[in-house]
């Protein structure tokens, strides 16, 4: 079968589901993976074979994505913040703005650093909760990306958690120097959760915030697929979540201390308040690439 051929069925055959120029970034994406052929292979070499061994592994792929299932699933992977992660359907497959949040919080380490130079603290490694981890994609993004930073993920799943600690970084820890996340098993709605890891610098959160009355909004691929429970909140209670974070970071933050959390649009101002309200200063709204509110930052 030519590569052209199959790239043209599979784009058909997800029309219905994604706008084309997103189909046929996906069949790309799975042939690449499956096959090991690029972006522009059918384009540079129109007479192109698949392998007859690969033909059926490629078909059966095109029905799970035709079925509705994500591609990262398929292939069992994504790519946040420059790096490769391991994904299954017991994660959130992360989403690109949410890079905004590792950046911020590697600006705020590098803060932290230069106020404790000054001191001879320099060398004091930057402590850092992710609430919330599930893949551990902000925890490990954050751990590669501030070397030395002690950074501990927190989640209720266990089979997220599983995830979380089978990525595999070992050969980039080594070449910057950097520590691997630490990952616990915690309900943060439990508000007598035990927890004996000391005080943090930064405490960031992803936590669910999609209201159960948006499910309209969303794709099919999200609401049949993707973890439910670390998607929706109860209509009526839509900050459930960011009271339990307020409570962690008010036990957890050191002095001066700054949280960072990510935040439904719909809901910025009111979630921007609960912090305020629960005693936090410096509370704050930080826009997406979109201009919609993402994050609160607050500090303690």
């Amino acid at each position: 079968m030519l590569l052209s051929d199959f790239i043209r069925q599979g784009v058909s055959a997800l029309e219905d589901l994604y706008p084309t120029a997103e189909a046929r970034s996906i069949v790309l994406m799975l042939c690449e993976e499956l096959i090991g052929t690029k972006s522009y292979t059918h384009i540079v070499e129109p007479q192109y074979q698949i392998d007859k061994k690969s033909v059926e592994p490629l078909g059966r792929a095109l029905v799970r994505l035709q079925a509705g299932e994500p591609i990262q699933y398929v292939i069992g992977k994504t790519e946040f913040c420059g790096l490769e992660f391991k994904v299954s359907p017991a994660v959130l497959i992360p989403r690109p703005e949410t890079e905004l949040l590792v950046r911020e919080v590697i600006k705020l380490a590098d803060r932290i650093k230069r106020m404790r130079s000054p001191y001879g603290k320099a060398a004091e490694p930057v402590r850092v909760l992710d609430l919330c981890t599930g893949s551990g994609n902000i925890a490990w993004s954050v751990a590669l990306a501030v070397p030395g930073a002690r950074v501990v993920g927190v989640d209720i799943s266990e089979e997220a958690l599983s995830v979380a600690r089978g990525q595999d970084f070992s050969a980039l820890l080594k070449e910057r120097g950097a520590l691997a996340p630490t990952f616990v098993a915690a309900d943060i709605l439990d508000s007598e959760q035990p927890f004996n890891y000391g005080e943090f610098d930064l405490v960031l959160s992803n936590p669910p915030y999609i209201m159960e009355k948006e499910k309209p909004l969303l794709r099919r691929n999200v609401l049949e697929y993707e973890p439910q429970q670390a998607l929706f909140v109860p209509d009526d209670d839509p900050l459930l979540f960011y009271r339990a974070v307020a409570r962690w970071s008010q036990r957890f933050l050191s002095d001066d201390g700054k949280g960072l959390t990510e935040i439904n649009e719909v809901l910025g101002v009111q979630t921007r308040d609960l912090f305020r309200d629960s005693g936090f200063s410096e509370c704050s709204l930080i826009k997406d690439f979109y201009d919609k509110n993402r994050f609160v930052l607050y500090t303690k």
